[in-house]
C-alpha cells in the first residue's frame, strides 16, 4: 500500500529538562497506510499514549516530524491543526472527553457542525455513527444518564463520524464487556477495510489480533513489529470460509 496516511520521521518526545527529563519517545520511524489497522502494545510507560497524542496533533514532538496525509503537522497553526483534526482524525480518549451538557447525538455531531456541516445533516451522520456502535436508542440521553461503557461507545461514534482518514484509539474497549468490546473491534476493523488508517493502543492480545500489524514499544522505542494475516472468522468464533 502506497497511500500513506500517517508518517513519523525520527520522532522523539521528551518531558522536562536536565536530570529530571523523561524520554517518552525516542527516534520513532513509522509509516501507516490507508486501509491498514495497526495495534500498539507495550508495558505501562513505554510511550503508547504519547505516540497517539503526537499522531493526533494534540502534542508536539521535541524533534522529528509527523505527517498526516503528507501534511507536516509542524507547519500548521492552531486553527489549521484544529481543522485537520476535525476533518481527518478521529480520536478515542481513555477518559472519553465528552461534553456533559450535550446529549449523545449532540456530542457526536459537534465536530461536524464545527466544520460547517448543516445541523440536520450532521445529526443524520451522528445517528448513523451511533447506530454503527449499537446505541442509537440512547441518542437523546445525557452523559450522566448512561453507563461508562455506553459513554465509551458515544466517544467511538464521535471518532468515526464523517469521513475520517485516520482513527486513533487509546484502549477503546476498557469499559466494555467482552462481547461489546469485540463489536467495537469489528467496527474499527471495518473502518480499516473501508480505507481508513487505524491505530489502536491496547494491552490485550485478543484485541491486537484484529490488526494487520502489531508494534511493540519499550522505553519509547519500537523494539519489534509483527505483520499478521487477519482472519475475522477465527476472532468471531466462526468457521473460516
Amino acid at each position: 500500500m502506497s497511500d500513506q496516511v500517517l508518517q513519523l520521521r525520527n520522532v522523539s518526545r521528551t518531558y522536562g529538562s536536565g536530570v529530571t527529563s523523561v524520554g517518552a519517545l525516542r527516534g520513532i520511524d513509522l509509516d501507516i497506510s490507508a486501509g491498514e489497522f495497526v495495534a500498539v502494545m507495550g508495558p505501562s510507560g513505554s510511550g503508547k499514549s504519547s505516540l497517539l497524542t503526537l499522531a493526533g496533533g494534540l502534542d508536539k514532538a521535541t524533534s522529528g516530524e509527523i505527517f498526516v496525509e503528507n501534511t507536516p503537522l509542524s507547519s500548521l497553526n492552531i486553527n489549521e491543526l484544529a481543522r485537520l483534526r476535525r476533518q481527518a482524525i478521529g480520536y478515542v480518549f481513555q477518559d472519553f472527553n465528552l461534553v456533559p451538557s450535550l446529549n449523545a447525538v449532540e456530542n457526536v455531531s459537534l465536530p461536524r457542525e464545527l466544520d460547517g456541516v448543516p445541523v440536520r445533516k450532521a445529526r443524520r451522520q451522528a445517528m448513523d455513527a451511533l447506530r454503527t456502535v449499537g446505541i442509537e436508542h440512547l441518542a437523546e440521553r445525557f452523559m450522566d444518564q448512561i453507563s461508562g461503557g455506553q459513554q465509551q461507545r458515544v466517544a467511538i461514534a464521535r471518532a468515526i463520524v464523517g469521513r475520517r482518514r485516520l482513527i486513533l484509539a487509546d484502549e477503546p474497549t476498557g469499559a466494555l464487556d467482552s462481547a461489546t468490546g469485540d463489536g467495537i473491534m469489528e467496527v474499527l476493523r471495518n473502518r480499516a477495510d473501508a480505507g481508513c488508517a487505524v491505530v489502536l493502543v491496547t494491552h490485550e492480545a485478543r484485541h491486537a489480533s484484529w490488526a494487520d500489524r502489531v508494534l511493540f514499544l519499550k522505553d519509547g522505542r519500537i523494539i519489534d513489529q509483527a505483520a499478521q494475516s487477519f482472519d475475522p472468522a477465527s476472532l468471531l468464533g466462526q468457521p473460516a470460509s
